[in-house]
């Protein structure tokens, strides 16, 4: 069996941002020369996701929204207990946990296994600095 490890640097320049990191998992892919088993993609910050969903602007939009909604950004002690350790982003910890840690894709035929329209996306909720997405190659 082959294994294949990769730690991609993520670098989102503003607070919370999308990004569609299939080319870079594909590039891995490729270097693996895995043809069948498995791809782990996981975000390696606790305010960060790995998540597959359709690439379109749109949805982008409504995904920004919804966890607005969800987890607005108040960085008020009082409003989030996690606040009160220093830090200001609390809310980015509550829309990780909604959004996912991670995703596991098939590798058939040496490719990326996908539904239609499926993509692996990078969701970055407390940007502006560098963050770690491991990928995880292994097969025959």
């Amino acid at each position: 069996m082959k294994s294949h490890t990769k730690h991609l640097t993520m670098h989102v320049p503003a607070r919370v941002g999308f990004v569609n990191i299939t080319p870079l998992v594909e590039d891995e892919l490729r270097g693996s020369g895995v043809q069948e088993g498995l791809c782990l993609v996981n975000s390696m910050h606790i305010t960060s996701s790995v998540f597959i969903n359709d690439d379109e602007s749109g949805l982008h939009h409504d995904y920004t929204q919804w966890l607005e909604q969800l987890a607005p950004f108040n960085p008020d002690p009082d409003h989030y207990h996690h606040n009160r350790t220093g830090e200001d982003n609390a809310d980015a910890h509550l829309k990780r946990q909604v959004m996912g840690r991670e995703v596991v894709v098939a590798i058939t035929k040496g490719r990326l296994d996908f539904g239609t329209w499926e993509q692996i996306f990078y969701g970055e909720f407390d940007g502006r600095r560098d963050k770690r997405i491991l990928v995880k190659i292994i097969g025959e």
